[in-house]
């Protein structure tokens, strides 16, 4: 077993993370409802981000030192630049070079380019313009090359690199220059601007039916449930894939049997699904502050800069900020691609636990650096990759239909609840095509007619 696990004595190369306890909600309706007369909600109003939990407003004025209003203001915002940045990122094309919010509240969305005559249009969407050298493509070819690289060569004391949107840069993280210049050098890309940034810490795995309970593995290591999901009429969880095998077992946080680990990638990804027996029923729900639980709506992905806030069965609910997607770590136990960088703090036993942007689930935590005491970065497993690589469907508080379809290809094709859509993805619902604006898996009361926050009509 690999991660940051409590195994009844801490490790000094395993960490565990929190787990999510599952409970009842009612039975999904078969079909999206109808549209309601009137205008069209809002992006806020229509993916939850103008009803947030007391859970996550007090955690968010704690860890980022708002206070109530700006908190709620600040998740308002951020849903709505969601659906601005995806707007320009569509017509822009090829020339856009990245998004992100900033600002005590999130006020202010920035959107790059690298054309100066893209400047009036972005101005036009209520963004800030810049015009930048690089753009986000090639930003992340020269990231794929890096990934290549470490799959070929041991990456030293080079454990982490990523893409910098706000910087316009790739980044290596390293103790040493002479580990980033060997690596960088190994990839190829020594001609091509990536920027070396020293730093002395290195990630370790923090590994553990509420989101950010405990559950146990092989009665032995714990770990923290991430969010419950279905598959076809199975109800399960998603974690950290560092946390256990296919056919290991689990017990609940009440040490009560539980399921058995059915897939988990790791190293290369992150990731993880437990079925569960008839002994626990999945929910919407993610532990919060006193015990207390917040409702999961969908998983909308959050811009960088937006507020993300994390549970687990060691160190509780904390929030930060979502700093870069993308990233690739070098652990001890293996290379991990595709994880996303954040301020929020973590500790042993929270492995595994959900990660939520408002009422938009994000991720599952993988592993970091630094404590809850004196501050540190953590890294989680985006929860989309998870729900569309195992055929999962995420538990909502809305409604829901079905189980996921098949993911497909990039052209037009029906509109379908459970699929997971990226940004750009085009779609055919009642004989009329829409793109998609923000990477989400589609649910029941999310079709594209009745969702501009989600989906443009072309």
């Amino acid at each position: 077993m690999v991660g940051r696990h409590a195994a009844g004595r801490r490790r000094a190369a395993l960490a565990t993370l929190g787990t999510l306890v599952l409970t009842g909600i009612p039975t999904a309706a078969a079909a999206a409802p109808p549209p309601a007369p009137g205008p069209l909600p809002s992006a806020p109003r229509s993916l939850g981000a103008d009803r947030p939990s007391p859970q996550v407003l007090r955690a968010m004025e704690r860890d980022l030192r708002l206070t109530r209003a700006q908190a709620a203001t600040r998740l308002v915002n951020e849903e709505e630049a969601g659906t601005r940045a995806g707007r320009l990122r569509n017509s822009l094309g090829k020339h856009f070079a990245g998004a992100w919010v900033s600002g005590k509240t999130s006020a202010e969305l920035t959107v790059a380019t690298t054309r100066q005559e893209d400047v009036a249009a972005i101005r036009a969407q209520g963004a800030k313009a810049v015009v930048v050298r690089t753009p986000l493509s090639a930003l992340e070819g020269i990231k794929a090359k890096l990934d290549a690289a470490a799959a070929r060569v041991k990456t030293g004391n080079a454990p982490v690199w990523y893409v910098d949107v706000p910087g316009n840069r790739v980044v290596v993280e390293a103790t040493t220059q002479s580990a980033a210049a060997a690596f960088i050098d190994a990839a190829g890309v020594e001609d091509l601007g990536v920027t070396v940034r020293l730093s002395a810490n290195r990630p370790r795995l923090m590994g553990n039916l509420v989101g950010g309970d405990a559950y146990y593995i092989n009665n032995s290591a714990r770990c923290s449930i991430g969010f419950s999901i279905t598959k076809s009429r199975q109800q399960g969880f998603v974690s950290a894939g560092h946390c256990g095998k296919p056919g290991d077992r689990t017990t609940g946080y009440n040490k009560a049997d539980q399921g058995t680990f059915q897939a988990s990638t790791f190293p290369g990804r992150d990731m993880s699904w437990v079925a569960v027996n008839d002994g626990w029923t999945a929910t919407a729900g993610v532990k919060g502050e006193g015990g207390r639980t917040s409702q999961v709506a969908g998983s909308v992905q959050a811009l960088v800069g937006a507020s993300v806030c994390r549970s687990g069965s060691t160190s509780g609910w904390h929030c930060g900020t979502v700093q870069q997607y993308n990233a690739s770590v070098d652990y001890a136990q293996g290379t991990v691609n595709g994880l996303t960088r954040t301020t929020v703090c973590s500790e042993p036993g929270d492995s595994g636990g959900p990660f939520v942007s408002g009422a938009q689930a994000q991720g599952v935590t993988s592993g970091g650096s630094g404590d809850c005491t004196a501050g540190g970065t953590t890294f989680y497993q985006p929860v989309n990759p998870i729900l569309s690589t195992f055929g999962l469907a995420l538990k909502t508080a809305s409604v829901q239909t079905g189980p996921p379809a098949p993911q497909g290809t990039a052209t037009a094709t029906a509109w379908s609840v459970g699929h997971v859509y990226e940004v750009g993805a085009t779609v055919i619902h009642a004989g009329v095509r829409y793109q998609c604006l923000q990477t989400h898996q589609a649910q029941g009361a999310w079709s594209p007619a009745d969702t501009p926050a989600l989906w443009q009509r072309m």
